[in-house]
């Protein structure tokens, strides 16, 4: 196959826009990440990745980009938190007119915050799915509510929020959390009642965000925060098919790839999660 500038370099009959029943935006945004930098590159590093991707499925026997996959415009804008969160509403809002099954990549998590509003405000009685190593419920930080250390405090308020994989938190979040509805990584080890206790507290119509530090920095070290203690993959991927099988999944962010130079295979770990997303969505067939 000729390269192309195609989501995995697929057919551009696979690509086109109104064929395509997904669309994927890039917001490359890494202002406000307060150590490790970088996830303003994890779009293209995910891009390469999944152009080197096999596109078979083994798991739900499918070829789920025939489905299609459009890349739509990037979210460029940085002047402010502010400002970012505002574009990144109004232009989700625009995209939600769409029967689409909108995806988009980070940058850093505080995009997943203007996106979450767009979609409860479509989506009533929403679920927010998030996996992610920190709770991400400060109402500010630095000065700002739309930090990525407050990514999901919006959601806590207006959305069901079930967050799984916590293992690091501030103690001026202990006021916000929901304890019933937090999953954290010292307590799923060992066990997977984890799974279906979650699933069971889910609304119907679930948006999945996803922190890629939620995984073990064993195999998932290219992210700001790395924290020891993380998911791996097969339990993860278990889980996010019984989530698929069971829920009605509206859309999805994965978040905080900050490629390492010479680690191809984080690149590659977020692209593959993206693409197992996808089959799960598509072609389960209700198996």
């Amino acid at each position: 196959m000729e390269d192309n500038n195609n989501y995995a370099r697929i057919e551009d009959q696979f690509a086109n826009k109104e064929r395509a029943k997904v669309w994927l935006q890039s917001i490359p945004y890494d202002g406000t990440s307060s150590w490790g930098k970088g996830a303003d590159k994890g779009f293209e590093a995910f891009l390469d990745a999944s152009a080197n991707m096999e596109l078979y499925d083994i798991e739900t026997a499918s070829e789920v980009y025939k489905q299609g996959v459009h890349i739509v415009d990037a979210i460029t804008e940085e002047s402010s938190p502010e400002k970012v969160y505002e574009t990144i509403y109004e232009s989700t809002k625009k995209l939600l007119k769409a029967d689409k099954f909108l995806t988009f990549f980070g940058g850093e998590h505080s995009i997943s915050i203007g996106i979450i509003q767009a979609f409860y405000e479509k989506y009533e009685n929403l679920t927010v799915l998030q996996l992610d190593a920190h709770t991400d419920l400060r109402p500010e930080y630095l000065g700002s509510p739309y930090n990525h250390a407050c990514a999901v405090y919006d959601a806590s308020i207006n959305t069901n929020l079930i967050q799984i994989g916590i293992r690091s938190m501030d103690v001026s979040e202990l006021k916000y959390i929901n304890k019933a509805k937090c999953y954290f990584a010292e307590d799923m080890h060992g066990n997977t009642d984890w799974m279906q206790n979650s699933i069971d507290q889910m609304t119907n119509d679930v948006y999945l965000t996803i922190d890629l530090d939620a995984f073990d920095p064993a195999i998932m070290p290219a992210t700001g925060t790395p924290e020891p203690g993380g998911l791996f993959w097969n339990e993860t991927i278990k889980y996010l098919r019984k989530v698929f099988e069971q829920r009605n999944v509206v859309g999805l962010d994965i978040v905080e790839l900050a490629p390492i130079e010479g680690n191809h295979a984080a690149n590659f770990l977020a692209a593959k999660l993206y693409y197992k997303l996808l089959s799960y969505k598509f072609e389960l067939n209700g198996k």
